[in-house]
């Protein structure tokens, strides 16, 4: 699998986590440059090169600094909670784990034409018809055309990159739903319930045709970090 040269990485998040607030300014440093270095890792979100852990002596050299500070700071990330350990004494990020899933999710989508439902070529046909009824009585076909054409003015939420915003708008259109602030907010509260965040709720609604939402659909769509080969604890 080809590297890749960059991340998601969401401000909002990094600014409004908890967690990560609650460790010291240099806690916080040495775990961007973790980020960076699992994000080279294999398996992808985890503290190792090639098949080698990264030891914190070995991490203390990587980021030029003692062994006693490195080793202080990674407390304090454990502590917090910010990182996991596997079985083999690994370090690995749950964040980056989930998004590598969901990134596999997203090309398998791809590979499979995209929307599932575009395989069905009756289903399709079927939708075009209903649509060609819906021309035939113009009072109708006004109002619902002004309404899928033009998706519900709602404000982006800060945590949502601009292009998922508005594809996760199209794909609410294209399912005769509404983007309402309420809908938002249950939203974000199933993702929150699941694990996620309001972005990759959005990401595997689009991915897997979805209208709404769901934290127990979670588990049927998404392979967990064990049935990969990525037992986290």
């Amino acid at each position: 699998m080809p590297k890749r040269p960059s991340f998601q990485f969401y401000p909002s998040d990094w600014l409004r986590d908890t967690a990560l607030r609650s460790c010291s300014t240099g806690a916080r440093g040495l775990w961007i440059d973790m980020i960076c270095f699992m994000h080279e890792g294999n398996p992808y979100g985890h503290l190792k090169v090639g098949d080698k852990v990264i030891l914190p002596v070995n991490l203390a050299r990587m980021v030029g600094e003692t062994l006693e500070v490195v080793e202080g700071w990674l407390k304090e990330l454990h502590h917090a909670g910010v990182y996991d350990l596997t079985e083999d004494g690994t370090i690995c990020s749950r964040r980056m784990i989930r998004d590598e899933n969901l990134r596999q999710i997203r090309a398998l989508g791809g590979k499979l034409g995209g929307n599932p439902a575009l395989i069905n070529g009756d289903k399709v046909n079927l939708k075009v018809k209903q649509k060609v009824k819906q021309k035939s009585t113009p009072s109708s076909s006004s109002s619902s055309s002004s309404s899928k054409e033009k998706p519900n003015d709602v404000e982006r939420p800060d945590d949502v990159a601009e292009d998922l915003w508005i594809d996760f708008k199209k794909h609410r259109v294209a399912k005769n739903a509404q983007v309402t602030n309420r809908v938002i907010n249950g939203l974000r509260k199933q993702a929150t319930k699941a694990g996620l965040n309001l972005s990759e709720a959005m990401e595997m609604m689009i991915v897997n045709n979805w209208q709404g939402f769901n934290a127990d659909w979670v588990k049927k769509s998404v392979p967990n970090e064990s049935s990969m080969g990525r037992k986290v604890l």
